[in-house]
């Protein structure tokens, strides 16, 4: 997995996680690899996907059953939708909105570049 520097490694983890539940590829109870295994996988530190796992847990996206591993939860991919959605909104699209205006570029513009 390549890291961006500009970013917490927790948080790119995460943000794959989200993804993978956002595109249908990890479903409600699934199971999600070890901590060890995911680290191991990734060329990570292992405390470093507990960071990540920590905070999935504490937005209610995965769960640990004891003894057996962690989970993905129910409504996962509607926590993820809405948290995406929001990051999107407030942080992400006011960049896409000043640098069209910058480049003087309308909605339609992309419209057009997308057929």
């Amino acid at each position: 997995m390549e890291f961006n520097p500009n970013k917490a490694i927790y948080l790119q983890i995460r943000d794959t996680i989200c993804e993978r539940i956002l595109s249908g590829e990890l479903k409600p109870e699934d199971r999600i690899p070890s901590v060890r295994e995911y680290g191991a996988s990734i060329g990570v530190n292992p405390n470093t996907v507990m960071r990540t796992y920590e905070k999935l847990t504490a937005e209610g996206v995965i769960y640990n059953k004891r003894g057996i591993g962690y989970f993905i939860t129910p409504d996962a991919k509607d926590l993820v939708l809405e948290s995406s959605r929001k990051e999107f909104l407030e942080k992400e699209l006011p960049l896409v909105l000043r640098k069209m205006q910058l480049l003087e570029l309308n909605p339609k513009d992309l419209l057009d570049q997308s057929v």
